[in-house]
């Protein structure tokens, strides 16, 4: 946690123990002086590496665990170059991702196996990263992107009609928004709202620029 120490007065530091090991649960709770410095730290830290591993770096939430509806994807033929931190800077564009994106891993080598596992909060986030990255190129090799099979062996996949029922009925997955700390794109804008810098005489604002895509011509 020193590295986190750079970005603020810190108020109490918390890292939860098992009552048995006493071993520390690969958690803790760190509680600064100003809402800033924990956005700051948010920035900085987020999905960087720490003794070997990407720490995932949020505003504490209670109700993170019970988000977890089923929106969740398998990634293939992942090139070994892609890590955890690059899987999370390119879907969490899409949506808030609950978990960090959990790379499969050969236990001895801890190189990657080709595959990997991301869970979203809702369908919406989910539908649109298939939909968005399924076929596309990541290191220089065409992913796969689909729902995961579910864990209890009968061989049927996340994103059934009864996933969504109650993921649209739980109130808690519809509070969330997406996590654009990675992602660049601005705010939507309609109609003649105003640009930063001022008003464009009444006419509409261009869609946000997306990697290689060309300026459209304006009026």
């Amino acid at each position: 946690l020193g590295a986190i120490l750079e970005a603020g007065p810190v108020v109490n530091v918390h890292m939860p123990k098992d009552r048995i090991t006493q071993q520390h649960q690969g958690y803790g709770f760190v509680e600064f002086m100003g809402e800033d410095d924990a956005d700051y730290s948010i920035k900085i830290m987020n999905m960087i590496k720490l003794y070997g591993k990407p720490i995932r770096v949020n505003k504490a939430s209670a109700h993170q665990k019970s988000l977890d509806v089923g929106a969740n994807l398998f990634i293939g033929n992942l090139d070994p170059e892609v890590d955890e931190k690059l899987l999370y800077d390119t879907f969490s564009a899409f949506g808030v991702i609950l978990q960090t994106p959990k790379v499969m891993r050969d236990p001895e080598t801890g190189n990657s196996k080709g595959f990997a596992f991301i869970n979203f909060a809702n369908f919406e986030a989910s539908d649109g990263a298939i939909e968005a990255m399924n076929g596309q190129y990541l290191c220089n090799r065409s992913i796969s992107v689909s729902y995961a099979f579910k864990k209890d062996g009968k061989n049927e996949r996340h994103g059934s009609a009864a996933e969504r029922i109650l993921c649209a009925q739980n109130p808690l997955s519809l509070a969330d928004k997406p996590h654009t700390m990675f992602a660049d794109a601005p705010p939507e804008n309609t109609g003649t709202e105003e640009a930063e810098d001022g008003p464009r005489n009444g006419l509409p604002i261009p869609p946000p620029m997306m990697p290689g895509m060309l300026p459209p011509n304006m009026p």
